[in-house]
């Protein structure tokens, strides 16, 4: 088995297979953020139009030309950008929006289209939507990769055009396509599109090398091309001293198997292509991957809730419909609604006036992005309440250093004795927060149904006036005072259990915290009834609670 290649090498490799068959690999994912080492890459990339994550479907897949349609007087169309088949480059594709994603991977899966898309993300919620990067065929990770180990990348264009005549002759082993779906399979990869991906790779760079047939090393350095990143490599398979058992021979041997026992001769073993795989990546990189999957696919963001209207934030695309109610008409897209249809619609051949219809008028829409609220109920009561309420502080004060950037407001809820006590509203004051934080009492029964009933009443308020409250649930679950103040362990968890019910109902997501020195089954019980997640923290100081607050939130 040759040596696995270094990540330049596989730059080198993925450009030379991108130049060769663009349309077969469909395009490269290439994750880097701006650099000179990035720079050396995309120098090599072939001719391409730049798009962005704001361009609308006029300027990618062409429409009506309204200042031409409107001069002419008949209607004059506009190609978009992506009318041909050349390549394409989208920039800050971690910015991508579903829609775009979605509208991108349709045009892939046409005849000849290569996406090569500059993912620029710096953290690992960051990243490509998953139905563009099911698409494209070929994946370069420059992150951890230092200017002193690269060097100028060129591709001769005799050498493309020779490799590009002789890949209609290059040929693959028979057993090609069943190896690379068979690890694709051992992955966890669920797309068909991968090895079929990998043998187009496979086919292109065996005709890069001039070979008449893609070479086991060939096949191996596709798949690293192409699959290393898609999915989880299985464990290695401990070492066994004890020899694997003899074959059982055949009851009567024939021509068939001895073929089948040939074939499997000439087949690549899988565990080498896994092995391939398994050197080739940087030991994190999976990780970051996954949790980049992981954080698009959850149920909350680090965001509030996405609201469309027509009144404030982000333009999105108009819609047909009637005025009236607050709602504004797009003027631009009416006319270019209506354009289309002026010569049906004058009955002079020399009229010029422009005669607009109910069907042709588009509404504009915006989207926007609600406030955020963290709204934190801490249990402080007991003899070890200052040490919770010291890191319930440490936490708010670590949030809301953040919390001007993504618009969260931070809440404060203290339950001890026999109620709850509000101790900081909603807000975003750094300095307001520190000092309503500077003395908090402690000791006292554990009123955790009080804890709840606050905490649910204020996520409703909030709620009421367009924000997107979360709950965070600080306790070491031994709660003891009913709602009506009395000292009864059952009344008090029939009461937290009945609000918890109702807090789930209203659909706000929470988090429960067990600050417990082992972890208590009521708070599990509590979280499942909550629906949310559960996190032990037995020694949680500040910077723990506050990362796993933002792990957990989404933040």
């Amino acid at each position: 088995m040759s040596d696995p290649l270094t990540p330049w090498q596989r730059a080198e490799l993925a450009l030379a297979v991108l130049a060769v068959d663009p349309a077969g690999v469909k395009g490269l994912w290439l994750r880097a953020r701006s650099s000179a080492v990035r720079d050396r890459v995309t120098q090599a990339l072939p001719l391409a139009r730049r798009i962005h994550p704001g361009l609308d479907d006029t300027a990618l897949f062409g429409g009506v030309d309204l200042a031409a349609t409107l001069a002419a007087g008949s209607l004059v169309a506009t190609a978009g950008l992506l009318a041909s088949t050349d390549p394409v480059i989208l920039t800050m594709a971690e910015r991508c929006p579903l829609g775009l994603s979605a509208r991108l991977s349709r045009w892939l899966d046409e005849t000849g289209p290569c996406l090569i898309t500059l993912d620029e993300g710096a953290e690992p919620e960051e990243s490509l939507p998953t139905g563009l990067s099911d698409r494209l065929g070929l994946f370069l990770d420059l992150t951890e990769v230092g200017y002193s180990d690269t060097q100028d990348i060129t591709l001769s264009p005799d050498a493309i055009a020779a490799a590009r005549a002789r890949r209609a002759t290059t040929t693959l082993p028979k057993t090609a396509l069943e190896s690379l779906t068979t690890v694709a399979a051992a992955m966890g990869i669920a797309s068909l599109r991968a090895p079929m991906l990998a043998l187009a790779a496979a086919r292109a760079l065996a005709a890069w090398r001039g070979e008449d047939q893609a070479s086991d090393t060939t096949l191996r350095h596709a798949a690293e091309l192409t699959l290393a990143h898609r999915g989880d490599l299985p464990p290695q398979a401990e070492d066994s001293d004890a020899p694997p058992p003899p074959p059982e021979p055949p009851d009567s041997p024939d021509q068939g198997d001895q073929d089948q026992e040939q074939t499997q001769q000439d087949r690549l073993p899988d565990d080498i292509l896994l092995e391939a795989i398994r050197a080739a990546l940087p030991a994190d990189l999976l990780a970051r991957l996954a949790a980049g999957k992981a954080a698009r696919s959850a149920k909350g963001s680090g965001s509030g809730a996405v609201r469309k209207g027509n009144h404030r934030g982000r333009p999105l695309p108009s819609r047909p419909g009637t005025p009236g109610s607050g709602k504004r008409i797009d003027l631009v897209a009416t006319l270019r609604a209506a354009a289309p249809w002026q010569p049906l619609r004058r009955r002079a051949p020399d009229a010029t006036r422009l005669e607009i219809r109910q069907s042709d008028l588009r509404l504009k829409r915006y989207q926007e992005t609600s406030d955020r609220v963290l709204i934190f109920a801490v249990d402080a009561s007991g003899s070890s309440a200052l040490a919770r309420l010291g890191e319930a502080k440490g936490a708010v004060e670590l949030l809301l250093a953040q919390a001007y950037a993504r618009r969260d407001h931070v809440a404060l809820i203290a339950f001890r004795g026999t109620a709850a006590e509000l101790m900081l509203p909603p807000t975003r004051s750094l300095v307001q927060t520190k000092r309503r934080l500077a003395s908090l009492p402690g000791g006292g029964g554990t009123p955790l149904a009080a804890g709840l009933q606050m905490a649910f009443e204020l996520a409703g308020q909030t709620k009421a006036r367009g924000m997107t409250p979360t709950v965070a649930l600080l306790t070491d679950g031994r709660g003891n005072i009913a709602l009506d103040g009395t000292a009864n362990r059952e009344a008090a968890e029939a009461d937290s259990l009945k609000l918890a019910r109702a807090l789930r109902a209203t659909g706000i997501p929470a988090l429960v915290i067990d600050i417990a020195n082992r972890p208590q089954p009521a708070l599990r019980r509590l979280a499942e009834v909550l629906d949310a997640p559960y996190l032990p923290l037995p020694r949680a100081d500040a910077q723990r609670l506050s990362a796993a607050l933002q792990g957990a939130l989404g933040s």
